[in-house]
């Protein structure tokens, strides 16, 4: 049978292009590692269902709180099927140029299968459980983005924005940090996704968001949240799926896997703690939806960070992820005018970003952080850091701005004023969330 096997992937191998043949090498899967990412793809995947929808649910008006819950349903469901079929190997098939990926993969073909695996940066998981963890990630990252539309955005807009957004932001961007490109030949450290993730969201959520324009009535109306015990209900979800989000970015159970959740839940301790009490010195008491939505902050900020910086820099981010992200917030709608309904610019973008580049410093010794990659310093660190959150900030916003007008063309994108009044549930969906009759 040993035989067989050996000769069967040997078969195998000798399908793949050369120059990938270089990075591959065949050898015993690991079942810690396996079970380990196994448990964490689970974990991921609970933060969008129903972590995220319970989160951005509880902060809306309750006559759109189940077009939430659908929209992140539906992005779930369209973007799983898009990664399978051509988002993995864009992201992570062998490519040219360092821009985008190959055509390899396409259908989730050509994996290396059986007991012999295909090691990436050092990991003993097999491709197929490495492509469904990623995908939990693809999933995640433009359901954030639902933040900034909800209660006007039209249905059908939505799911034809995010397909598109799904294969032209996330899969390239996606191929340049994390699957060789060319921000990745230059050392760029991104650990679980503060520039793959938070910042392609944030940023795209913020263009969307003026885009859009205001919600009816905003702001000079009251829109507040209809249930916060939802909201931290799905912030809860959200911090401990959040466990497996950055701790399973080490690709093993091991020591940088541990590092990474003790980093993960100390910053969204300290920012959560931080953002109420701000909002104590500010308004005069601290609030609940105010502790989840700072430890969101925390949450984000460590991402990249996680598995470079140690507990005295996680706790470093986590007190400026819940001061920076708090004033982010007054300033994008307050200054600046813009209804980012659900602060996802001010949380995610700036709190993914920051965590970013701060990670450059943090990630030196003086603060008992794990080093940088051979050749690097802080100085080159940082400058390479700042050169990767601006080119894909620029990615995001034009890219952004280019498919949400294609999309528009065939779908407006905002539903009509009465429908905005009766509540998205029963104007696009024809169901009420509460029977309170």
């Amino acid at each position: 049978m040993r035989k067989i096997l050996a000769t069967g992937l040997a078969m195998l191998m000798a399908s793949v292009p050369a120059h990938a043949q270089d990075q591959l090498e065949l050898v015993q899967a690991d079942s810690g590692d396996s079970a380990w990412i196994l448990t964490a793809t689970a974990l991921v995947l609970l933060m969008t269902l129903p972590g995220l929808a319970l989160f951005y649910g509880g902060l809306v008006r309750s006559k759109n709180f189940l077009s939430v819950l659908l929209q992140c349903g539906a992005i779930a469901a369209i973007v799983s099927i898009l990664w399978g079929v051509l988002g993995y190997s864009i992201a992570f098939a062998d490519g040219s140029g360092g821009v985008i990926g190959s055509l390899r993969n396409f259908m989730f073909s050509n994996f290396v299968i059986g007991d012999g695996v295909v090691l990436r940066d050092g990991t003993t998981i097999n491709e197929a459980l490495f492509a469904m963890f990623q995908m939990t990630f693809a999933i995640i990252t433009p359901a954030l983005i639902v933040g900034a539309w909800v209660e006007r955005a039209r249905f059908g807009w939505v799911i034809g924005f995010c397909a598109l957004w799904s294969l032209l932001v996330y899969a390239p961007v996606t191929h340049w940090i994390w699957g060789g490109g060319w921000l990745a030949e230059q050392n760029v450290v991104d650990f679980a996704g503060g520039i793959v993730v938070h910042t392609t969201a944030g940023i795209s959520a913020l263009i969307v968001a003026i885009m859009l324009g205001k919600r009816i009535g905003w702001p000079k109306t009251l829109m507040l949240p209809h249930s916060p015990a939802l909201t931290v209900a799905g912030a809860g979800l959200l911090w401990v799926g959040w466990f497996g989000f950055n701790g399973g970015s080490a690709l093993s159970a091991d020591f940088s896997a541990s590092t990474a959740i003790i980093n993960t839940h100390l910053a969204a301790s300290v920012a959560a703690l931080t953002w109420i009490f701000i909002e104590k010195l500010k308004v005069g008491k601290s609030t609940a939806v105010g502790f989840a939505t700072g430890a969101i902050a925390g949450l984000a900020t460590i991402t990249p960070a996680a598995g470079s910086v140690g507990p005295m820099g996680a706790l470093i981010l986590g007190l400026l992820a819940g001061g920076i992200c708090f004033y982010a917030v007054g300033l994008v709608k307050n200054t600046l005018g813009i209804d980012d309904s659900l602060d996802v610019f001010a949380v995610h973008g700036v709190g993914g970003m920051l965590g970013s580049i701060l990670l450059a410093i943090l990630a030196s010794s003086t603060f008992d952080g794990q080093g940088y990659a051979e050749g690097m310093g802080m100085a080159s660190q940082l400058w390479v850091q700042v050169k990767a959150v601006g080119a894909v900030a620029a990615w995001s916003a034009v890219v952004t701005l280019v498919i949400g007008y294609m999309v528009s063309m065939a779908i407006p994108m905002r539903v009509s004023e009465d429908a905005e009044r009766d509540g998205l549930d029963i104007s696009s969906h024809g169901e009420r969330a509460w029977d309170l009759d």
